[in-house]
């Protein structure tokens, strides 16, 4: 987040990944409290028809199946703003799907 900041970039978040980081209780109010406290510079992406079919495009190009349903729409969120960095746990399936795509850095979070 300080990056995007630093930068002046938005980060998008497609709405689908919300649905696979609320699991109850705790997390739920973190994820809400981060959300709330970066609102002005995160922006939710909704899948319509238009985000849907380059998430197809997404899973086609990288040869990929509707297991990496969700990551393929962070992967179309950054194809849609015309490139980006990815920041994820899963370097590699991300990797994979975002290979048709030059523009598009995968950068690995730490783990803790």
């Amino acid at each position: 987040m300080a990056a995007a900041e630093r930068l002046g970039h938005d980060v998008v978040v497609p709405t689908v990944i919300l649905a696979e980081l609320y699991r109850g209780g705790g997390r739920n109010q973190l994820i809400d409290a981060l959300l709330s406290r970066e609102e002005e510079g995160v922006m939710l992406r909704d899948t319509d028809r238009a985000f849907a079919r380059l998430v197809g495009a997404v899973l086609s190009a990288s040869g990929s199946g509707s297991e990496h349903l969700a990551d393929a729409h962070v992967v179309a969120a950054a194809v849609e703003v015309g490139g980006g960095v990815v920041v994820t746990g899963d370097p590699a399936d991300m990797s994979q799907l975002s290979s048709a795509y030059r523009n598009i850095v995968i950068e690995t979070l730490p783990s803790r």
